[in-house]
């Protein structure tokens, strides 16, 4: 395959090419224009094991998505109404505050709309003294393209794969093309980064971490989607089967969506855990207890973001970084 150029004017990063002219201000359906913005960027305790451990694991929240589900629990986020804009220079020194406190790694969440300034700023900060993996932390909706991209910058990918039914996808992502995109998505990231790597400490180095949200009343769609995974990679990528779906009152305004005003049931879970163990599969993490909490959610304040003061050209220490 004939791999695309990526530019972000006319804006062709992401699954749906909406061609907006971003550098000179336009926001693409990404509600983003050219230049990064950050929420939040702390150590983040709720990923899994191999990803948090006990130091955390560096997050860095983007603002803005190319998917925007419905159901999205960083909702605000994925809207761009937080956050603040920041550099290439001023992402690479967020990389190494976090390392310098104590991150097990850098964590790029929903980066794909900003990929052109993640690269170089990633680059710059191993120029720095950056040791840690990088984790490209998505939705499973991103080009080929776009992730040969990554090959040299990303050690490890966080995927979704959310939906192996074209109608759920269509229904509540706006995206029907979904499956598709994301099966050729997760052959290409292993492709970068090979089989799982740890080092002694349990900690993942490299590799690929497949999730899976379960969907209220939709245990087929999740068989089918961990079916495939299992079919075509085996254990040579992860599993993580989560269960912490959270409803919010503005889905009760949808009258087409109504299975999703509740929460995953036990029962639910439970069967989707028994269709994994039937299969065999051992590389797989699962969600035990009550997740579905607003606590699992955090705070998109600023914490962490070194805020660019334009009018002295300098930055000002915004949450202790050091």
């Amino acid at each position: 395959m004939q791999l695309q150029k990526l530019t972000d004017d006319p804006c062709n990063l992401c699954s749906r090419e909406c061609g907006a002219r971003r550098q000179q201000g336009e926001t693409g359906y990404c509600v983003s224009q050219s230049r990064p913005v950050v929420a939040r960027a702390a150590l983040h305790m709720w990923e899994e094991p191999c990803i948090s451990g006990e130091a955390g694991s560096g997050a860095v929240f983007f603002a803005g998505c190319s998917l925007r589900c419905i159901y999205c629990q960083n909702f605000e986020l994925a809207r761009g109404r937080k956050g603040f804009e920041v550099g290439i220079e001023q992402l690479a020194d967020i990389f190494l505050a976090l390392q310098g406190k104590g991150a097990a790694n850098i964590n790029l969440v929903t980066p794909d709309h900003f990929t052109l300034a993640v690269i170089p700023a990633v680059r710059m900060a191993r120029e720095r003294g950056l040791m840690l993996p990088v984790i490209y932390n998505c939705s499973g909706y991103e080009k080929e393209e776009l992730i040969e991209s990554l090959r040299g910058t990303v050690d490890i990918f966080l995927v979704d794969f959310k939906y192996m039914e074209e109608e759920l996808a269509r229904k509540f992502s706006f995206a029907p093309d979904y499956p598709e995109i994301a099966k050729k998505a997760l052959a290409r990231m292993l492709s970068l980064t090979g089989e799982p790597v740890f080092d002694e400490k349990g900690m993942l180095q490299k590799g690929v971490i497949v999730r899976h949200l379960l969907l209220p009343g939709h245990k087929r769609n999740a068989r089918e989607v961990i079916a495939y995974i299992h079919q075509n990679y085996g254990d040579r990528v992860i599993l993580s089967l989560m269960n912490q779906y959270t409803p919010f009152e503005r889905l009760k305004e949808r009258e087409d969506c109504r299975e999703l005003c509740r929460r995953v049931t036990k029962r639910e879970y439970e069967a989707v855990i028994e269709y994994i163990l039937s299969l065999g599969m051992e590389n797989v993490f699962i969600q035990e207890g009550e997740t579905a909490k607003e606590s699992f959610i955090p705070e998109f304040d600023g914490e962490g973001i070194l805020e660019w003061q334009k009018e002295d050209g300098k930055w000002q220490e915004e949450s202790g970084l050091q």
